[in-house]
């Protein structure tokens, strides 16, 4: 038997992490089995509704306007059909394959809901202006 190298166990281990990360990956969460609705249960309590967008919404969070409402036509819009304004300004958000949503200012860090979009923006944002984003 041939003898216990660095490499074999560097190879082992990531082969282990590896499997267990497609396991995870293709695992029904905890919250979506564990309620009697499941998946859909999941969508509403992420802002999804039977229609299959989230609701509109116009609020004052920490002194800005932030507005979200669904919206036709073309564009840059990769938000579903979905725009979301701060004071005005149109805030670039995209919907996720998850259900989340992230936007251009808070990319990194992805939220249940357009509005929690907006208000991670202005959080970010830290009083300064938005800025038009430039689409191609």
């Amino acid at each position: 038997m041939p003898e216990l190298t660095r490499r074999r166990a560097l190879g082992a281990a990531a082969a282990l992490a590896a499997g267990a990360g497609a396991q995870t990956l293709t695992a029904p969460s905890a919250s979506a089995s564990a309620s009697p609705n499941g998946q859909a249960a999941a969508r509403e309590s992420m802002g999804e509704h039977h229609h299959g967008g989230p609701q509109p919404f116009d609020e004052v969070f920490r002194g800005r306007r932030i507005e979200g409402r669904p919206v036709t036509g073309g564009g840059h819009h990769h938000g579903g059909g979905y725009a979301v304004f701060v004071d005005g300004a149109e805030l670039h958000v995209m919907s996720n394959a998850d259900g989340s949503w992230i936007s251009v200012v808070s990319h990194y860090d992805p939220v249940p809901t357009p509005r929690d979009a907006a208000r991670a923006a202005v959080v970010e944002l830290q009083g300064a202006p938005l800025v038009p984003f430039a689409a191609n």
